[in-house]
Protein backbone atom coordinates (compact mmCIF):
# COMPACT_ATOMS: atom_id res chain seq x y z
CA UNK A 1 0.00 0.00 0.00
CA UNK A 2 0.93 3.71 -0.72
CA UNK A 3 0.08 6.91 1.12
CA UNK A 4 -1.60 7.95 -2.33
CA UNK A 5 -4.18 5.05 -2.14
CA UNK A 6 -5.24 6.89 1.23
CA UNK A 7 -6.31 9.67 -1.09
CA UNK A 8 -9.36 8.61 -2.88
CA UNK A 9 -11.04 7.63 -0.44
CA UNK A 10 -10.12 10.54 1.84
CA UNK A 11 -11.50 12.82 -0.78
CA UNK A 12 -14.72 11.54 -1.74
CA UNK A 13 -15.41 11.34 2.15
CA UNK A 14 -14.66 15.40 2.29
CA UNK A 15 -16.70 16.43 -1.58
CA UNK A 16 -19.61 14.35 0.37
CA UNK A 17 -19.73 17.04 3.03
CA UNK A 18 -19.65 19.93 0.58
CA UNK A 19 -15.97 20.49 0.60
CA UNK A 20 -13.91 20.69 -2.84
CA UNK A 21 -10.94 19.04 -2.11
CA UNK A 22 -7.30 19.43 -3.64
CA UNK A 23 -4.21 17.70 -2.57
CA UNK A 24 -0.47 18.72 -2.24
CA UNK A 25 -1.12 22.31 -1.47
CA UNK A 26 1.93 24.32 0.14
CA UNK A 27 3.18 21.01 1.43
CA UNK A 28 -0.40 19.69 3.00
CA UNK A 29 -1.42 16.51 1.62
CA UNK A 30 -4.97 17.09 1.45
CA UNK A 31 -7.11 20.29 1.38
CA UNK A 32 -10.38 21.12 1.99
CA UNK A 33 -12.61 24.08 1.38
CA UNK A 34 -16.02 24.69 1.96
CA UNK A 35 -17.57 28.20 1.93
CA UNK A 36 -16.56 30.36 4.35
CA UNK A 37 -15.82 27.68 7.03
CA UNK A 38 -12.07 27.19 7.63
CA UNK A 39 -9.59 25.16 5.83
CA UNK A 40 -9.23 21.46 6.37
CA UNK A 41 -6.24 19.68 6.37
CA UNK A 42 -5.79 16.10 6.04
CA UNK A 43 -2.26 14.39 6.44
CA UNK A 44 -1.74 10.99 5.29
CA UNK A 45 0.48 8.47 6.19
CA UNK A 46 0.93 4.29 6.22
CA UNK A 47 0.85 3.97 10.13
CA UNK A 48 0.65 5.97 12.95
CA UNK A 49 3.81 7.43 14.20
CA UNK A 50 5.37 10.46 15.88
CA UNK A 51 6.03 11.79 12.62
CA UNK A 52 2.56 12.31 11.66
CA UNK A 53 2.02 13.77 14.95
CA UNK A 54 4.26 16.42 14.23
CA UNK A 55 3.20 16.81 10.89
CA UNK A 56 -0.29 17.78 12.25
CA UNK A 57 0.94 19.83 15.28
CA UNK A 58 2.60 21.79 12.47
CA UNK A 59 -0.53 21.89 10.57
CA UNK A 60 -1.91 23.66 13.65
CA UNK A 61 0.17 26.55 12.59
CA UNK A 62 -2.67 27.40 9.68
CA UNK A 63 -5.77 26.26 10.89
CA UNK A 64 -7.64 24.41 14.14
CA UNK A 65 -9.53 21.55 11.57
CA UNK A 66 -6.37 19.25 11.01
CA UNK A 67 -7.13 15.55 10.76
CA UNK A 68 -4.04 12.57 10.64
CA UNK A 69 -5.00 9.69 8.56
CA UNK A 70 -3.99 5.74 8.13
CA UNK A 71 -5.05 2.62 6.59
CA UNK A 72 -7.27 0.92 9.32
CA UNK A 73 -5.67 -2.12 10.79
CA UNK A 74 -7.10 -5.79 11.84
CA UNK A 75 -7.55 -7.57 14.93
CA UNK A 76 -7.78 -6.55 19.09
CA UNK A 77 -4.31 -5.26 18.55
CA UNK A 78 -5.14 -2.55 15.85
CA UNK A 79 -8.51 -1.45 18.22
CA UNK A 80 -6.43 -1.12 21.22
CA UNK A 81 -3.91 0.68 19.33
CA UNK A 82 -6.32 3.07 18.28
CA UNK A 83 -7.92 3.61 20.76
CA UNK A 84 -4.70 4.95 22.26
CA UNK A 85 -3.96 7.33 19.27
CA UNK A 86 -7.75 8.93 19.69
CA UNK A 87 -6.47 9.80 23.65
CA UNK A 88 -3.24 11.13 22.07
CA UNK A 89 -4.99 13.23 18.95
CA UNK A 90 -7.35 14.49 21.79
CA UNK A 91 -4.61 15.38 23.60
CA UNK A 92 -3.13 17.38 20.58
CA UNK A 93 -6.13 18.61 19.25
CA UNK A 94 -6.08 16.81 15.70
CA UNK A 95 -8.57 14.73 14.42
CA UNK A 96 -8.32 11.00 13.80
CA UNK A 97 -9.13 9.36 10.22
CA UNK A 98 -8.78 5.29 9.12
CA UNK A 99 -9.36 4.01 5.79
CA UNK A 100 -10.27 0.49 5.35
CA UNK A 101 -10.24 -1.49 2.67
CA UNK A 102 -11.63 -4.71 3.74
CA UNK A 103 -14.55 -4.25 0.51
CA UNK A 104 -11.93 -3.15 -2.02
CA UNK A 105 -13.15 0.49 -1.92
CA UNK A 106 -11.60 2.54 0.76
CA UNK A 107 -14.29 3.50 3.59
CA UNK A 108 -12.94 6.31 6.19
CA UNK A 109 -13.78 6.08 9.56
CA UNK A 110 -13.63 9.12 11.45
CA UNK A 111 -12.45 8.20 15.20
CA UNK A 112 -12.30 11.83 16.80
CA UNK A 113 -12.50 15.32 15.18
CA UNK A 114 -10.09 18.35 16.32
CA UNK A 115 -10.70 19.34 19.77
CA UNK A 116 -10.55 22.64 21.64
CA UNK A 117 -6.46 22.72 21.77
CA UNK A 118 -5.20 25.78 20.63
CA UNK A 119 -1.76 26.72 18.75
CA UNK A 120 -0.67 30.34 17.57
CA UNK A 121 -1.44 30.69 13.91
CA UNK A 122 0.64 31.94 11.04
CA UNK A 123 -1.27 34.24 9.14
CA UNK A 124 1.23 34.41 6.55
CA UNK A 125 0.78 30.61 5.57
CA UNK A 126 -2.87 30.51 6.09
CA UNK A 127 -3.21 33.37 3.23
CA UNK A 128 -0.41 31.48 1.12
CA UNK A 129 -2.75 27.76 1.47
CA UNK A 130 -5.32 29.81 0.72
CA UNK A 131 -4.19 31.72 -2.42
CA UNK A 132 -2.45 28.60 -3.72
CA UNK A 133 -5.90 26.31 -3.54
CA UNK A 134 -8.12 28.88 -4.95
CA UNK A 135 -5.19 29.47 -8.01
CA UNK A 136 -4.89 26.06 -9.18
CA UNK A 137 -6.76 24.79 -11.99
CA UNK A 138 -8.11 21.62 -10.76
CA UNK A 139 -6.51 19.06 -8.72
CA UNK A 140 -3.84 17.36 -10.57
CA UNK A 141 -1.95 15.64 -7.74
CA UNK A 142 -2.46 12.92 -5.58
CA UNK A 143 -2.33 13.51 -2.07
CA UNK A 144 0.77 11.52 -0.41
CA UNK A 145 2.94 11.54 -3.57
CA UNK A 146 6.46 12.20 -3.17
CA UNK A 147 8.32 10.50 -6.75
CA UNK A 148 6.34 13.11 -9.10
CA UNK A 149 6.83 16.84 -9.31
CA UNK A 150 4.10 18.39 -7.56
CA UNK A 151 1.87 20.38 -10.03
CA UNK A 152 1.58 23.97 -8.22
CA UNK A 153 -0.29 27.03 -9.76
CA UNK A 154 3.18 28.38 -10.48
CA UNK A 155 3.85 25.63 -12.74
CA UNK A 156 0.46 25.27 -14.43
CA UNK A 157 0.77 29.33 -15.50
CA UNK A 158 4.28 27.87 -16.57
CA UNK A 159 2.75 25.85 -19.15
CA UNK A 160 -0.08 27.83 -19.89
CA UNK A 161 2.39 30.42 -21.48
CA UNK A 162 4.59 27.62 -22.51
CA UNK A 163 1.53 26.52 -25.18
CA UNK A 164 0.84 29.93 -25.77
CA UNK A 165 4.66 30.16 -26.80
CA UNK A 166 4.68 27.51 -29.14
CA UNK A 167 2.61 29.39 -32.18
CA UNK A 168 5.77 31.66 -32.20
CA UNK A 169 8.13 34.25 -29.99
CA UNK A 170 5.80 36.60 -27.96
CA UNK A 171 6.21 39.76 -25.81
CA UNK A 172 5.48 39.62 -21.85
CA UNK A 173 2.50 42.24 -21.96
CA UNK A 174 0.85 40.48 -24.70
CA UNK A 175 1.13 37.01 -22.88
CA UNK A 176 -0.72 38.39 -19.82
CA UNK A 177 -3.20 40.12 -21.33
CA UNK A 178 -3.77 36.97 -23.58
CA UNK A 179 -3.71 34.25 -20.67
CA UNK A 180 -5.63 36.97 -17.80
CA UNK A 181 -2.27 36.22 -16.22
CA UNK A 182 -0.63 39.39 -14.27
CA UNK A 183 2.63 37.51 -13.39
CA UNK A 184 3.04 36.57 -17.02
CA UNK A 185 6.10 38.83 -17.70
CA UNK A 186 7.29 37.76 -14.07
CA UNK A 187 7.18 34.20 -14.86
CA UNK A 188 9.13 34.70 -18.03
CA UNK A 189 12.18 36.66 -16.73
CA UNK A 190 12.80 34.38 -13.79
CA UNK A 191 12.50 31.28 -15.51
CA UNK A 192 12.43 29.34 -12.80
CA UNK A 193 11.97 25.64 -14.51
CA UNK A 194 14.33 26.56 -18.08
CA UNK A 195 11.66 26.59 -20.28
CA UNK A 196 12.07 30.30 -22.09
CA UNK A 197 14.46 31.57 -24.23
CA UNK A 198 14.67 35.91 -24.50
CA UNK A 199 15.69 36.45 -28.45
CA UNK A 200 15.67 39.82 -27.62
CA UNK A 201 14.79 42.53 -25.60
CA UNK A 202 11.13 42.14 -24.46
CA UNK A 203 10.84 38.93 -26.64
CA UNK A 204 10.77 35.47 -25.28
CA UNK A 205 9.93 32.11 -27.09
CA UNK A 206 9.54 28.36 -25.56
CA UNK A 207 12.96 26.94 -25.63
CA UNK A 208 14.08 23.17 -26.17
CA UNK A 209 12.64 22.29 -22.18
CA UNK A 210 9.66 24.13 -22.65
CA UNK A 211 8.92 21.46 -25.38
CA UNK A 212 10.22 18.45 -23.21
CA UNK A 213 8.08 19.91 -20.67
CA UNK A 214 4.53 20.14 -23.08
CA UNK A 215 5.32 16.38 -23.54
CA UNK A 216 5.86 15.75 -20.13
CA UNK A 217 2.83 17.05 -18.64
CA UNK A 218 1.27 16.83 -21.68
CA UNK A 219 -2.16 15.74 -19.34
CA UNK A 220 -1.68 18.22 -17.49
CA UNK A 221 -1.63 20.72 -20.24
CA UNK A 222 -5.10 19.30 -21.77
CA UNK A 223 -6.80 19.46 -18.48
CA UNK A 224 -5.85 23.38 -18.04
CA UNK A 225 -6.97 24.15 -21.84
CA UNK A 226 -10.36 22.19 -20.68
CA UNK A 227 -10.87 24.78 -17.94
CA UNK A 228 -9.46 27.54 -18.52
CA UNK A 229 -10.94 28.16 -22.00
CA UNK A 230 -13.74 26.38 -22.10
Amino acid sequence: MKETDLYVPVKSFLEKQGYEVKSEVTDCDVVAIRGTDPPVIVELKLSLSLDLLMQGIERQRITDAVYVAVPAGKGKAWVARAKEAVKICKRLGLGLISVRFDSGQGMVIVHTDPGAHKIHKLAKRRTALLLEFQRRVGDPNTGGQSRRAIITAYRQDALRIAVALQVGPSAPSTLAKLLVMPKASSILQKNYYGWFIRVERGVYSLGPEGHAALKTYSEIVEALAVRTYK
